[in-house]
């Protein structure tokens, strides 16, 4: 039985503070110690992880991947009450939680393990930042309305974890973005500009360019092992951000490095292992 919990409200939806409260009066019935946090508090957030055993978070997809980017370097598993908007990675309503919840502490439901991405931005061989994504890492043109280029390369890692390829050219992408996704993050930008839609579990990375110009349409399936290296040429700037939530401005001939992340999300679940094609189609039903 899982005997501590972190339970994490959205500062900007008063309505999460009202159900975070009601959980954590429930907690304390059952037995089980809470720890309370903003999902977008980062040092509160980082200060609870080594006391608990399941991050509860309340909001939309946006404090589920914060969440859990920061649980995962430490095994910390999420579950995700959805008051957000789509929710495409939620497992409870406010409505079935004081059913569903009580199953997971006691040990019911399964863990999901979904693969994460890590990008290396450099200038001149200076690091410029390192981020960790759940869902996808882009680079785009900055706020003016031109195309970048972006010279992109794809090396190998063996099973050990080893570069054993060098990297080979792909392609020059002349558009107004890249984006690198996992299957989690297949579902999001990636699908809107046109890429497959992949269940979670896989261990892929999909590059998707945003409007190509007479330039590679498609989008790649590569594999968990692959490397994508991009050189950036602009006569402006570009972007690269991680999950839509950090952001890094980038130059003319800066490098960016993209590869499967050295930790792992865990999502605890309790619905059906085929929950996600339900949930798939019951989101892009509310689109139509």
């Amino acid at each position: 039985m899982i005997k501590a919990v972190g339970v994490l409200d959205h500062p900007k939806v008063p309505a999460t503070g009202k159900v975070a409260a009601e959980i954590e009066k429930a907690l304390g019935e059952w037995g089980v110690a809470c720890y309370r946090a903003n999902t977008w508090d980062t040092p509160s957030l980082q200060a609870i992880i080594p006391k608990i055993e399941l991050i509860v978070v309340l909001g939309g997809d946006g404090s589920t991947l914060r969440a859990a980017r920061v649980g995962a370097p430490h095994d910390v598993p999420v579950v995700s009450i959805n008051m957000g908007r789509l929710g495409f990675l939620s497992e409870m309503q406010p409505s079935t939680w004081r059913d569903m919840l009580p199953r997971l502490l006691n040990g019911g439901g399964w863990m999901e393990e979904r693969m994460m991405l890590r990008t290396i931005a450099t200038r001149n061989d200076e690091e410029l930042g390192v981020h960790d994504a759940l869902n996808d890492v882009v680079v785009s043109r900055g706020t003016l309305a031109r195309v970048v280029r972006l010279e992109t390369s794809i090396g190998e890692h063996d099973a050990s974890g080893c570069c054993v390829t060098d990297p080979v050219y792909l392609t020059t992408y002349a558009c107004d973005g890249l984006i690198a996704s996992t299957p989690t993050g297949s579902t999001a930008y990636a699908l809107a500009a046109g890429g497959p839609i992949l269940p979670p579990t896989l261990k892929n990375i999909v590059i998707v360019p945003i409007a190509p110009h007479l330039s590679l349409d498609k989008p790649v399936v590569l594999s968990q092992g692959a490397i994508v290296e991009l050189i950036v040429h602009t006569d402006h700037q570009a972007i690269l951000t991680a999950d839509g939530q950090n952001e890094i401005v980038l130059k003319d001939g800066d490098r960016v490095s993209i590869q499967a992340g050295p930790h792992i999300a865990r999502m605890a679940r309790i619905q059906p292992r085929a929950y996600f094609y339900r949930t798939l189609m019951d989101r892009l039903r509310r689109a139509e």
